[in-house]
Order: structure tokens, then C-alpha cells, then sequence
């Protein structure tokens, strides 16, 4: 079950990443995929923005996609991209929730 704490979570660790590099993987749907990269330009309270990297687009995606899996969104680190969800485990790591 979604917690409003685990939305909270996802929305602070996207916010400490604005500015960075991402890439975003989700389904269309009918064994349909997508997978772009771009640039995370702004967080706001009930969604994130990212600009893709032949600026033609801007896509915006809810914390909950996040969670639920809809999208996934990695944040570009190191010439590799870790999931943002990832990011939220390895900082949790050792701790009881």
C-alpha cells in the first residue's frame, strides 16, 4: 500500500536531483515501450518535469508513476543511470520503517 510518507520520500529525493540528467523508461502499452533521456528541470508539489535532450519536449510524470512503477526514473550518475527508487533503499539501508 502507498503511504503519503513513501510519496514524500520520492518527492524529496527527486527534488535533491533537479538539474541532473535522467532517464525515463515507462510502457505504452500492447508490448509498446519508451525510453528517453533528459534533463530534470523542476519538482513541484504534485509532480516532477523533464525536459528531453533534443528539446523538443517536455514531459511531466507524478510521484506516484514513480512508485507505482509506471515510469521508471533513474538519475544519471557516473556515465550510469541508478533508479531513483534505488536511491531511496540505499539511504534506508540498515534502518527499520
Amino acid at each position: 500500500m502507498i503511504e503519503k510518507s513513501n510519496i514524500n520520500e520520492v518527492k524529496k529525493n527527486i527534488e535533491d536531483h533537479v538539474g541532473q540528467k535522467v532517464l525515463l523508461r515507462g510502457s505504452l502499452g500492447r508490448n509498446k515501450s519508451f525510453e528517453k533521456e533528459g534533463t530534470l528541470i523542476n519538482a513541484y508539489p504534485n509532480m516532477f518535469l523533464v525536459k528531453t535532450d533534443n528539446g523538443m519536449e517536455k514531459l511531466s510524470y507524478r510521484y506516484v508513476d514513480v512508485l507505482t512503477k509506471t515510469v521508471e526514473l533513474s538519475v544519471g550518475d557516473n556515465g550510469g543511470f541508478n533508479s531513483i527508487l534505488n536511491v531511496i533503499d540505499d539511504q534506508h539501508q540498515g534502518l527499520t520503517l
